[in-house]
């Protein structure tokens, strides 16, 4: 069995093996969301646009991370989430409607999904500790860009966004959700 080889000498008996399965379903289908988010943004936002600059080379990268999640599912023969058609038409309109509230209201999107990607990986590598080098390898990597891409989303407006606070919590919470099935379903 792939996952029993992929641990090393730090699991031992007793302790609760990572779900490789469950974590990459749940890795893709972020990537896949945070493609369409950006995807429905740069439908709305003006193409010479500072914001749509900035939402391009993020997408960019999000594009790399999928290419490498969809690597992943092909090797190990894990499937997709079944929610991938749900997160194919909400993730573009979470992004186009944020979009069409303002350039802030955009980047107060990738703020508020960045936050929860990077509490999502953290958990994801404390539960891998070194079990799967590779995959920890993608993930600490895929982190460091959705760190950056928070940051971006900061010092282009995103906290100064009218009602930040309910616009990030419900982005948010949102996020909770579709992790939290993603990796079941």
């Amino acid at each position: 069995m792939a996952d029993a080889q992929a641990l090393t000498s730090s699991w031992k008996p007793g302790d609760r093996a990572p779900d490789l399965h469950s974590m990459l379903r749940v890795d893709h289908a972020g990537e896949y969301g945070a493609t369409r988010i950006y995807a429905g943004q740069l439908a709305v936002l003006r193409g010479s646009s500072r914001a749509a600059h900035l939402v391009t080379h993020m997408a960019a990268q999000e594009d790399a991370h999928l290419a490498r999640f969809n690597q992943l599912l092909a090797e190990r023969k894990v499937r997709p989430t079944l929610l991938q058609p749900l997160w194919h038409i909400g993730g573009f309109a979470l992004g186009a409607a944020t979009a069409l509230l303002s350039e802030k209201a955009a980047m107060a999107c990738t703020d508020a999904v960045e936050t929860e990607i990077d509490l999502h990986y953290e958990e994801q590598l404390r539960e891998l500790g070194d079990s799967d080098p590779e995959l920890s390898a993608d993930i600490l990597k895929f982190q460091a860009e959705e760190l950056e891409h928070r940051e971006t989303a900061r010092e282009h407006g995103a906290l100064e966004t009218p009602g930040y606070p309910l616009l990030s919590f419900a982005i948010r919470s949102i996020c909770k959700v579709a992790i939290a099935a993603s990796k079941r379903i």
